[in-house]
């Protein structure tokens, strides 16, 4: 099989092409905007495309043709500060990506969906995938996931769609994207081994969230590509991380501690450049539903392997040891070459996409 997968050197096609090289059956080509400089005899062809570029749907068409299945995993999470890349990528690229598949005549699509895409939860009971894509109107990456929905709504409708699957995870974690967390998630000047020394947590009563491990992701991915299998299909742990839970893989004491005071304080300090990460992901862990997977189960035979404790506990661990992969966006993190990046081109909140 021919496959070819936007976003292919981030968290989730990572783990994505770790498994479709251990399948060693088929044919994978790797797009993404900064490319690896290495290759590998079974590893996957690297081609350079930027999703927000007008023009990169000829270069989207070209790389598709011939392809058994697109895998589009490409989205971007920084820089928080400029929302209109962040929608260039995730809606824009997703139009640009699905215009191309029709143009390549792609008979099978995958789309990475998100736990975020969902309209906020009533109670705690989970949710399967008739539940509402309407997003959490306060945070961005929610808007664009439940705007890319509404394009694949679209697309469905239309006279000669391919099959279309769209994947529904929970938080996506692994050991392999500590420093791309910590590049993305924590202060400049923050070292790695702190994260695991954490002596208090301060996070709201009640926030639960849907986690689920990459190389699971991975796994269903590849039990969709092989079943056809059209449709959504939530992917999460069984149990969700509470903040009890998330204290506990931190080696920290939970301190309860109302949302509207937590997001006062993350906007303050999101706002004056001191942390990069935006109050939009508090409203969203707090408004997000838990994840009813029992359809991935019936239709896929996937379940979980790892528990959201596991995952939790693998995210500290690459973070505190600054863990990393061999793509740029996985790259190693170190305090000396963020502080040059600040220097240079500005926080990752407000920095210029190259």
């Amino acid at each position: 099989m021919r496959i070819v997968i936007t976003g292919a050197s981030g968290n989730v096609g990572s783990a994505l092409i770790r498994r479709l090289r251990a399948d060693g059956e088929h044919e994978v080509v790797g797009v993404a905007r900064r490319i690896p400089d290495y290759a590998s005899i079974d590893g996957p062809r690297w081609i350079s495309i930027d999703l927000t570029d007008p023009d990169s749907g000829s270069a989207l068409r070209q790389a598709f043709r011939g392809a058994d299945a697109v895998v589009h995993l490409a989205w971007a999470f920084q820089p928080s500060h400029q929302v209109d890349y962040l929608e260039a990528v995730g809606v824009g690229g997703t139009e640009r990506v699905l215009d191309a598949c029709t143009a390549a005549a792609v008979s099978h699509v995958v789309h990475m969906s998100s736990v975020g895409a969902y309209s906020p939860k009533r109670d705690t009971a989970p949710v399967t995938e008739d539940w509402p894509v309407d997003g959490v109107p306060t945070s961005s990456y929610s808007r664009h996931k439940a705007a890319a929905e509404k394009l694949l709504d679209s697309f469905e409708r239309s006279a000669d769609a391919p099959v279309l699957t769209r994947l529904r995870p929970g938080i996506i974690g692994q050991r392999l994207v500590g420093s791309a967390l910590l590049r993305y998630g924590v202060p400049v000047l923050v070292p790695a081994k702190t994260i695991g020394a954490v002596p208090v947590l301060p996070f709201p009563d009640g926030m639960t969230i849907a986690m689920v491990h990459a190389d699971d992701v991975a796994d269903a991915i590849v039990r969709v590509l092989d079943r056809r299998a059209a449709g959504a299909f939530n992917l999460a742990a069984a149990e969700p991380a509470s903040a009890a839970t998330i204290a506990e893989a931190l080696g920290a004491r939970w301190i309860p501690t109302p949302a509207r005071v937590l997001r006062a304080a993350m906007a303050a300090a999101w706002q004056l450049r001191l942390q990069p990460v935006s109050p939009g992901w508090l409203d969203l862990g707090c408004a997000a539903p838990a994840l009813d997977s029992s359809r991935a189960a019936r239709e896929l035979g996937w379940s979980p392997t790892v528990d959201a404790l596991g995952v939790l506990r693998d995210i500290v661990d690459g973070m505190s040891h600054a863990t990393a992969g061999a793509t740029p966006v996985l790259r190693r993190r170190t305090v000396l070459a963020e502080l040059s990046a600040l220097t240079t081109k500005g926080p990752i909140s407000h920095r210029h996409q190259p």
